[in-house]
């Protein structure tokens, strides 16, 4: 039976939130021009190779969302796309970067295994510390940074080892969610960081894409979450970017922008419906590039392209 979620009342702490400014957070991020974007594969529920995609359209839609973090002020870095590896427009699945750490994605399925090396590439050029994966994880698709913690999701792609493996290369606290719905495959497709600054943590997510003792788990540590419903979550409304003031979202997603906005946050809508058809979103379009270095300009990167510093 199909499940249906209104957001909380807001709390007492989310009053304060609500007659309090929200500071955006200074932020830099990774992405990469759906160049060589087709649906030719099924890896997802979303994907189907039979539904034609167009590729002017993908190419307009990401160019919005780049255009969209560059008027809020979020620093874009690039990396081109390659031949034959349709999915690499997804950047947040290509490795996790914590305090200028960038723990290599090492992907499920071989279709998208190229994907790594050249994300961990780009990553040792613009002077990361990069530490290559020995157990499969998605990167940001599945591991979120939130305070002092890190968000793990596992079920389908990423894997209980690679929780562990994440723990000693960040040397932070890994909380293990168990997704248990197909269409939520990735932990970053059900569950959203709004505000990741210790102390004020604050997410949103839809509570039957996890197992009950994931559901449990998240009530106990985030008890004033937005809850999302069903319908809105089907179209990745839960896909978003948060700098802490400006959540770059689906334009449709309405009932979750009204519920952003009673807690101060400012939704900001973009259309990817075409990169939807791969099962991706603005999320997953968008790879967090957490360290100083990231919001510096080009001649940090040492010849890594930069758009919009």
């Amino acid at each position: 039976m199909s499940l249906a979620f209104e957001s909380h009342p807001a709390t007492a702490s989310g009053l304060a939130a609500q007659t309090t400014a929200r500071t955006p957070v200074p932020t830099a991020v990774l992405m990469c021009p759906p160049t060589y974007f087709d649906v030719t594969y099924a890896i997802n529920p979303w994907m189907d190779p039979s539904v034609p995609t167009d590729a002017a359209r993908a190419v307009a839609q990401w160019q919005e969302l780049r255009d969209t973090y560059t008027r809020l002020g979020i620093v874009v870095h690039e990396i081109e796309g390659v031949d034959g590896l349709p999915d690499m427009v997804y950047a947040a699945n290509g490795a996790t970067v914590i305090d200028s750490i960038a723990y290599t994605a090492s992907f499920l399925y071989p279709e998208r295994q190229p994907e790594a090396a050249a994300y961990s590439e780009w990553l040792a050029r613009a002077g990361y510390d990069v530490v290559e994966a020995t157990h499969v994880n998605e990167g940001e698709g599945d591991l979120l940074a939130i305070g002092d913690m890190i968000l793990a999701g596992t079920g389908f792609r990423s894997t209980i080892a690679s929780h562990r493996e994440a723990r000693r290369v960040f040397d932070r606290e890994v909380v293990t969610l168990m997704l248990v719905r197909p269409e939520y495959y990735h932990l970053d497709t059900a569950l959203a960081v709004l505000d990741a600054r210790p102390g004020h943590e604050l997410i949103a997510y839809l509570p039957s894409a996890f197992a009950a003792a994931s559901r449990a788990e998240l009530e106990l540590r985030f008890p004033d979450a937005i809850i999302v419903d069903e319908e809105e979550a089907a179209m990745l409304g839960l896909n978003i970017v948060s700098n802490g003031r400006d959540v770059v979202m689906p334009a449709r997603a309405t009932r979750f922008a009204a519920a952003l906005r009673e807690r101060g946050f400012n939704p900001v809508g973009v259309d990817l419906s075409e990169l939807l058809k791969g099962g991706g979103g603005v999320k997953c379009c968008t790879l967090a590039l957490r360290g100083s270095n990231n919001l510096r300009g080009s001649n940090n990167l040492r010849g890594a392209r930069v758009q919009g510093d």
